[in-house]
């Protein structure tokens, strides 16, 4: 995802999206040891958790 349409989320969708790319992380990570498809995968899903908690930071940041 593009950080400018995860800026148009709520803080809400936010965090709800960040637990779903951790979770789906989780499980790419146990496939990686069996076979996995599309190793790029992984990487993207880590930026797009990095790009997340940026927003969510930069939100926290605004509202003090």
């Amino acid at each position: 995802m593009k950080a400018s349409e995860l800026r148009e989320l709520s803080t809400d969708e936010l965090e709800h999206k960040l637990s779903e790319l951790k979770a789906q992380l989780f499980t790419l990570k146990m496939k990686k040891f069996i076979s996995l498809e599309n190793p790029l995968k992984i990487r993207h899903i880590k930026k797009d958790i990095a790009r997340i908690l940026t927003i969510l930071k930069e939100r926290g940041k605004e509202s003090r």
